[in-house]
């Protein structure tokens, strides 16, 4: 299946949509697996340090909204442009698909640079904001610090990889991840543990693994055998498409910026009534979330290109059919991530720490957190749709719409009633995932899926 997808160098008006899609969304499954398996080996190893293992785990979690909203800018400079990208391919267009990779890349070289200085400039602030203690100040400046020396390349991988799928090198994609996932894995223990650099350590194989990837990425789009290859004419700045790409990306900003937002939001409110302990607990809890979110963020990520190309060369009946293979694929996976959250939370616990008191929160917070799992499922395959299609507003809507409009009012409002406290925080996610995953997929059935198949319909009376 994914010898198909390279083979065809991203047409993907022929084969089987399953086969087609399944080329595509393997190799990316397993590249974002890696790419949040490297970063949950550096928590696992912090989370195991002896003595200060807990308190550097915790120091790490506070750092994430930072983190976190820095891929938010990645995504929207560089995953927004990719849709484009499809589209224009599809419709015959390559000089305008070279200009949109070319500026997708000139935006993420500036905006690196000046976000990583911004960043450090307000790093002490940010981080007591979001609840850094005196127990885990420090742990989170040292991560956070190294990290940010590393931006320009984290945004460089994960703003032109997508490019590289796109193109219909699927498996090329995946080793931009899995190189950087080896480096980082082999790294870690070392840093950490044989040089002693501690938090510092797991930080700096971070950026090294980083850089290993951004040159894979790079030799590979600026080299002989990508079929549109990135070059220096085309990134001169078009302002008409550098909207676009923003346009676009907004849905991908928007999502990874509001789980910053959350992030910041739980740890103050899990500071507030839990302690250092409950934002450790949370930590864990986001570690073990985005593993599985990623199998479905990878069968997106498979589906947009197919999507986009098929809608620009007017293919509906594709479109339909490959609608219709995420849905089933994505939302049945996610029904199997949550019966193995509720039913066996303590082995996935211990993964990250052997301290016994984060141990007794975390594993009661796990249930709670994962009651409505399953829908994110139809959360995610309705924001597929809308991102593959083109449908920017719709994609970003959904995103704002579960975390900001829901979880975070709720964040505020469940701990005070009834007695909940913390406990309030971690409930407040299931019922966003209601809200937001049933309007979210039925929104996309309305006005996408039932539209397109009367259309359909009717071409072919």
């Amino acid at each position: 299946m994914m010898r198909t997808a390279e083979k065809n160098s991203g047409d993907f008006t022929r084969g089987s949509i399953p086969r087609v899609v399944m080329g595509m969304a393997v190799p990316l499954i397993v590249a974002q697996l890696v790419n949040v398996l490297y970063n949950i080996v550096d928590r696992i190893y912090i989370g195991h340090i002896p003595v200060i293992g807990a308190h550097a785990l915790t120091g790490v979690g506070v750092a994430l909204p930072v983190i976190t909203i820095l891929s938010a800018f990645a995504g929207l400079f560089g995953q927004g442009g990719a849709p484009l990208f499809s589209i224009a391919r599809g419709a015959g267009n390559t000089e305008e698909a070279g200009r949109i990779m070319g500026n997708a890349m000139s935006m993420l070289l500036v905006s690196s640079a000046a976000l990583a200085v911004l960043a450090r400039l307000i790093s002490r602030a940010s981080l007591l904001a979001l609840g850094a203690g005196e127990n885990t100040l420090s742990y989170a400046m040292d991560y956070l610090h190294v990290y940010l020396l590393g931006t320009p390349l984290v945004f460089i991988t994960l703003g032109m990889n997508p490019y590289v799928n796109a193109q219909g090198f699927a498996r090329r994609g995946m080793l931009t991840v899995l190189l950087g996932a080896a480096v980082n894995i082999a790294l870690d223990p070392v840093f950490i543990f044989v040089l002693g650099m501690g938090v510092r350590g797991a930080a700096w194989a971070t950026v090294l693994a980083q850089a290993v990837s951004a040159v894979w990425c790079l030799g590979f789009l600026c080299g002989g055998s990508a079929p549109l290859r990135l070059q220096g004419r085309l990134m001169a700045p078009r302002p008409r498409l550098m909207g676009r790409i923003v346009s676009m990306g907004v849905t991908n900003f928007m999502a990874q910026g509001t789980n910053s937002i959350v992030q910041a939001v739980s740890n103050m409110q899990l500071g507030a009534y839990g302690g250092e302990l409950w934002i450790g607990a949370m930590t864990i809890i986001n570690s073990l979330r985005i593993a599985f979110l990623q199998v479905v963020t990878g069968m997106s990520a498979g589906v947009q290109p197919v999507l986009g190309y098929n809608y620009g060369a007017g293919e509906k009946g594709r479109v339909l059919e490959a609608i219709r293979f995420e849905s089933f694929a994505g939302i049945g996976f996610m029904i199997l991530a949550w019966a193995l959250m509720e039913l066996f939370p303590g082995p996935f616990v211990r993964i990250f720490t052997d301290d016994p008191a984060l141990i007794a929160v975390t594993v009661p917070a796990v249930r709670l957190y994962y009651a409505g799992f399953f829908l994110m499922g139809a959360m995610l395959c309705g924001q597929c749709v809308f991102q593959g299609l083109g449908r920017a507003k719709q994609a970003a809507f959904f995103s704002l719409f579960r975390k900001v409009l829901v979880e975070v009012p709720l964040m505020f409002l469940l701990p005070g009633l009834w007695g909940l406290g913390a406990d309030g925080v971690f409930l407040s996610e299931p019922i966003s995932d209601l809200v937001g995953g049933a309007a979210a997929f039925l929104t996309m059935l309305v006005t996408i899926y039932y539209p397109m198949k009367r259309e359909l319909q009717k071409e072919t009376v």
